[in-house]
């Protein structure tokens, strides 16, 4: 396939690459059918959506687009023994994962009973002492005070703390990768089991939680008794979706698409307090969910009390949420100053080790075990790799990682586990978590390196930068973007649309800020369109543009609406530039 506009190499060192000629004809077809907007049939065209399909897949209903919750194995069962406690007045304990998913799940079972009166009680445990998933300490000492343990985001792979939680039921809503054998809970709700199908594997925890709630909903009505509104929970689903990076195709598109209604309501006071804090001014989008509110509710977990996140996602007053929200964002200022230099270290140590194998790795002492999934993603996002961080201390190494697309990091590291390389290690496809003994990290990367390169990694070269068109300046307006939008919510598994402007004359630019670029470009003929290039003197686009001598440039990026005093303006988010 041709460059698009004959970019080959672009200011950033990637190729362009626009729609075939298929997707082109695609898009035709579509614009006939519907009278939608070319650049928006463009858009639906690279998703694979037919014209037949276009209408219904802008407006996505989740009453035809959830599963029958009894469709995932031990559904029934465990929701079932939710309601018996619930109606028996049980004592209930909810262990979750400190991260927004494991928040996010237990803040909806929370809820869930808070309408009926009850309370839960709400344990997260801590990263540095107690490690991911339970651990047998605590599974004892809850299961000597409850009589029912539901684990949410984890516990899949935690045979022995199940097994130490003797007297107490054990229910377990996870979706991370399941072993050949399961722990001997009650229920283990899991699309990613061994003997699942699969096809609701794309599920966060979250989103198993609540398909457990419709199931306990529907008992209930099977009693004449009425359970709250579980749209209105949607909110909670919606971030733990994006934030735990799960692809955004059918129902968990759906999902975040209502979930997002729900909370522009400001109805849930932990979020409200929490997108006040971040200066959020307008209603809410995927990406406010995954830059803006994901990072302040993970703090509390990456570097501060693990509780912090759940509790401001579960608490009903006010007060407390303003508190909570305070709070998180410090620790989040902090995450940020420690992610940046063990960024720094591991970039540098990566780099060294070179970017051209199937896993780029890094591991250093003292590197705290909060960041080093972020720094992970930093690394994955710099070399189009998967990549792994490892923090050392005491001669025990605790890692994250992070994969690109089509790569199932998760299965590799849990076979490392089984192979013995590691202590420990389990997650999903996208993100996995290991504990090493530093004398073993070679060895364990080396043999991680070769297993996933026999899944592709490492056969990509510079990332291509896919466009879904041509756009004029005299096209862009508000109504496009919004029009452009309903294709949306973007992000992982649907990424946003971007559009190239071609030969374009940059009619002023200036920096803003210690590294940003804003620019006015124009075709002549119609007015000048806003674009903002973030980071832009980090890189080569910010010379390459501040000090333009009248030359023309392609242009690519993402359209938005910039919300100014009141006033929706579009602007382009600038990503990449070539000289035309």
């Amino acid at each position: 396939m041709s460059a698009f506009l004959g970019v080959e190499s672009s200011a950033t060192g990637r190729r362009w690459l626009g729609p075939t000629a298929e997707a082109e004809r695609q898009a035709e077809a579509i614009a006939q059918a519907t009278a939608l907007p070319l650049p928006l049939a463009r858009v639906l065209a690279a998703r694979g959506v037919a014209p037949e399909e276009a209408v219904r897949f802008l407006d996505p209903q989740l009453r035809e687009l959830l599963p029958d919750p009894r469709s995932l194995k031990d559904m029934g069962l465990a929701a079932a023994r939710f309601v018996t406690a619930l109606k028996g007045r049980e004592r209930i304990a909810v262990f979750a994962d400190y991260d927004v998913d494991g928040g996010a799940s237990a803040a909806l079972l929370v809820w869930w009973l808070r309408h009926f009166g009850r309370e839960a009680t709400l344990y997260i445990p801590d990263r540095i002492d107690e490690g991911y998933g339970p651990n047998e300490p605590a599974m004892a000492r809850l299961a000597a005070v409850h009589d029912l343990i539901v684990c949410v985001d984890c516990g899949t792979l935690s045979h022995g703390p199940v097994a130490a939680a003797k007297g107490a039921d054990v229910i377990i809503l996870d979706h991370h990768l399941g072993a050949e054998t399961l722990p001997p809970a009650l229920a283990v709700v899991n699309p990613n089991r061994q003997d699942e199908s699969g096809e609701l594997g794309h599920l966060c925890a979250a989103s198993v939680v609540f398909l457990m709630l419709v199931e306990a909903n529907r008992l209930l009505r099977e009693e004449a008794l009425a359970g709250p509104d579980l749209m209105a929970l949607l909110d909670l689903v919606a971030l733990a979706t994006v934030a735990d990076v799960a692809p955004l195709k059918g129902v968990n598109r759906a999902l975040v698409r209502q979930g997002l209604k729900v909370m522009a309501r400001r109805e849930r006071v932990g979020l409200t307090a929490l997108a006040d804090i971040a200066r959020m001014d307008r209603a809410p989008t995927a990406y406010h969910l995954g830059f803006l509110l994901g990072p302040r509710v993970n703090a509390g977990g990456r570097i501060g009390a693990a509780d912090l996140g759940a509790r401001l996602l579960a608490t009903a007053d006010p007060h407390e949420a303003e508190a909570l929200a305070e709070r998180l964002e410090e620790l989040n200022t902090e995450r940020r100053d420690i992610e940046n230099r063990v960024r720094d270290a591991a970039l540098a140590q990566a780099e060294t080790r070179g970017f051209d194998a199937p896993l780029v790795w890094a591991a250093g002492k003292g590197w705290h075990p909060g960041v080093v999934g972020i720094v992970a993603a930093r690394l994955k996002e710099a070399t189009n790799r998967p990549a792994v961080v490892i923090g050392l201390d005491g001669g025990i190494g605790k890692g994250s990682g992070r994969s690109v697309e089509g790569v199932d990091l998760g299965a590799a590291i849990q076979r490392l586990a089984a192979e013995g390389l590691l202590l420990k290690g389990g997650g999903h496809r996208m993100a996995a978590g290991l504990t090493v003994d530093e004398g073993r990290i070679e060895a364990a990367m080396d043999r991680l390196s070769l297993l996933l390169a026999r899944q592709g990694a490492g056969t990509a070269g510079p990332r291509d930068l896919r466009l879904d068109g041509l756009m004029m300046p005299g096209a862009v307006t508000p109504a496009l973007i919004e029009e452009i939008e309903r294709a949306g919510p973007f992000g992982q598994g649907a990424p946003a649309p971007r559009f190239a402007f071609a030969a374009m004359g940059v009619t002023h630019a200036r920096r803003i800020g210690e590294n940003h670029l804003r620019i006015g470009f124009s075709d002549g003929m119609a007015a000048p369109v806003e674009a903002v290039a973030f980071g832009a003197f980090d890189g080569p686009i910010g010379p390459l543009l501040e000090q333009h001598g009248g030359l023309r440039f392609h242009l690519a990026g993402r359209l938005e609406l910039n919300h100014w005093q009141g006033r929706a303006k579009p602007q382009l988010r600038l990503e990449d530039a070539a000289r035309a």
